[in-house]
């Protein structure tokens, strides 16, 4: 299963490799047929995950694949989408993870990521960059 939209970049790959199918999760209103829907808080106000009712069958393992995890709010929700079709949430895959924001803590199932991201990393590159002297 891939978000929209970079998931819908690295999910297919992932598919083939694995023999498994795809099934793309989109904003309301942009798939055809009959769709199940689950709402996500962002930071400006709620949005809505939709995917076609019958992409996941009972019993199916699945994996979320996303480019970043930051609050975990629309991963959620995509598990959310697998279980109510009575999916077997397997793991989530994401690119990058912000640390920062704790994202993973809301997802119930494993999080596998290839890169880290961290605030105050990226506070104290900065720092460096500006006067070549590290501040602590």
């Amino acid at each position: 299963m891939g978000l929209e939209a970079r998931g819908f970049l690295f999910g297919p790959s992932l598919a083939l490799k694995l023999g498994a199918g795809f099934v793309p999760v989109r904003k309301a209103g942009k798939l055809p047929g009959e769709c199940v829907r689950v709402a996500y808080e962002k930071e400006y106000g709620t949005d809505w995950f939709e995917m076609q009712v019958g992409a996941i069958k009972p019993g199916q393992r699945v994996l979320v694949v996303d480019d970043i995890i930051a609050t975990g709010g629309s991963a959620k929700a995509a598990g959310e989408l697998v279980e109510l079709s009575g999916g077997v949430l397997v793991e989530y895959v994401f690119i990058l993870e912000l640390e920062f924001l704790k994202g993973r803590e809301a997802l119930r199932a494993p999080v596998y990521t290839l890169l880290k991201g961290q605030e105050e990393g990226l506070e104290k590159k900065e720092d460096e960059d500006e006067e070549g002297v590290e501040k602590y």
